[in-house]
């Protein structure tokens, strides 16, 4: 097969849900929806270099689709990342060849000197990444939860003193302070990939006005009125919930406050009708595991982060 590789067409609903429909199917565990992917187009830092990229066969059906740009919010210059999804029905045939090729020429003509792709660790995804000049490093875990079978802890019989828990929605007027603990806690987040979140701006528009945000869901600790911890949840409309983030900041670390926003975020995602709860950890995050397993949470799949340095031949 000879695929025609294309850039998503802003404003075209049939090419959101084609890239829905193939993310889904490449990777079940995500929560993505039409209008998340829409807004992932539009909403790009012009410095990311994002695109879109659609595979389409012969007929003109779309059988995969990719994810790339530069990690412009990484204090390492030079980095990059390419993710791709192929229709587990049509692999073998060219098309995630052709998706990475044309993802490598953007990124190299955009001065990008090493990718980044998570991999799912499966025999197929890991040659198919090494016969095209990938090397792994570290892996994360993909976890599943049935809340239908394992509804979340009860709350603590009572809170510690001057500890609230609200939600996002309480912070519509001026959501900075959760800017503010989102960006210390991504900064301490294991990975390949640093990131710093210090551009409030971009994060309002890529983060707060995500369309997957619920806000609703999304639980805020506060230890005397501050923002000491949150969960962060995503839901596609179709009882289906996803851990975006859950940190703690430095100065509140090993209270349990973590677990405690979890635990509400949870039960809050039950109450609203939904049945499966998704989220993913380095396999190096020893202390997020831990409270993943006391939740219940299986793992259900394991990604591995494959780098390559660009100008290289496999």
């Amino acid at each position: 097969m000879t695929a025609t590789i294309r850039d998503l067409r802003p404003g075209d609903p049939g090419d959101a849900e084609s890239v829905v429909r193939l993310r889904r199917a490449a990777l079940p565990f995500l929560i993505t929806t039409p209008a998340r992917v829409a807004f992932e187009a539009a909403s790009a830092h012009p410095a990311a270099r994002h695109r879109l990229l659609i595979a389409e066969d012969g007929a003109g059906l779309a059988v995969g689709t990719a994810e790339v740009g530069l990690a412009y919010d990484s204090p390492e210059p030079g980095l990059s990342y390419v993710n791709a999804y192929v229709d587990p029905a049509r692999r073998g045939l060219g098309a995630g060849t052709a998706l990475l090729r044309a993802a490598e020429e953007h990124l190299a003509a955009e001065g990008a000197s090493q990718a980044y792709s998570w991999v799912l660790d499966e025999p197929g995804h890991r040659a198919f990444a090494e016969r095209h000049g990938y090397r792994p490093s570290r892996s994360a875990h993909l976890l599943r939860l049935d809340l239908t079978a394992h509804p979340p802890p009860p709350y603590p019989a009572a809170l510690p003193a001057g500890v609230e828990l609200r939600t996002a929605c309480d912070f519509a007027a001026d959501p900075r302070p959760l800017h503010e603990a989102d960006a210390e806690a991504t900064s301490d987040e294991p990975g390949d990939v640093p990131a710093r979140l210090d551009d409030y701006e971009d994060w309002l528009r890529t983060v707060w006005h995500d369309p997957s945000l619920d806000k609703e869901l999304t639980t805020v600790v506060l230890v005397d009125g501050v923002v000491a911890a949150f969960s962060a949840a995503r839901t596609d409309g179709a009882g289906r919930y996803g851990s975006a983030m859950t940190g703690t900041r430095r100065a509140h670390r090993g209270r349990g406050l973590a677990t405690l926003a979890k635990t509400d975020s949870l039960r809050r995602a039950r109450a609203a009708g939904c049945t499966e709860a998704f989220t993913g950890n380095d396999a190096g995050n020893g202390p997020m595991l831990a409270i993943n397993r006391r939740f219940g949470y299986e793992i259900c799949a394991t990604e591995t982060r494959y780098a390559k340095r660009l100008g290289t031949t496999p």
